[in-house]
């Protein structure tokens, strides 16, 4: 896997993919504050819930499950010296769906956290990671 980050201007950077995506990242600049996209480390939390959603997914999908949505909330504290690690992440899912099996999703969740998701697993080395979730059942309503 490859990837290249370019220098913009200020605290502003392209960063590409090796399958050609593109995001705009940085951090606050200027008298005004302002961030031209999220900062690397906020990158890291979207890719942790990322990866873990789509694995939970899949893990659904793969045993049958009706699963019409998943979000994951995600609140992480950070180290107060260089290196500013994470130390805390809490992963908070909501998964939507037709009677969805409520064991199913909390197997799903716990096989991606501790199995298959790579970045929970190389965050895990400095961070303590919490999980809880929810589960929505949408058979009793009306499509809109």
């Amino acid at each position: 896997m490859k990837a290249r980050v370019k220098w913009v201007e200020d605290r502003t950077f392209v960063g590409q993919s090796e399958s050609g995506h593109s995001i705009v990242l940085g951090t606050a600049f200027g008298a005004e504050g302002q961030k031209p996209g999220p900062s690397p480390m906020e990158l890291v939390l979207i890719g942790t819930g990322g990866c873990s959603a789509f694995d939970v997914v899949h893990i659904l999908e793969k045993g049958r499950e009706a699963i019409e949505d998943c979000v994951v909330e995600i609140d992480a504290d950070r180290a107060e010296q260089e290196p500013k690690v994470f130390t805390r992440i809490h992963m908070h899912f909501v998964v939507k769906g037709r009677n969805l099996a409520r064991h199913k999703v909390e197997r799903a969740i716990g096989l991606s956290i501790e199995k298959y998701c790579s970045a929970s697993a190389m965050l895990a080395k400095t961070a303590t990671i919490t999980h809880d979730f929810e589960v929505v059942d949408t058979a009793g309503t009306a499509a809109t």
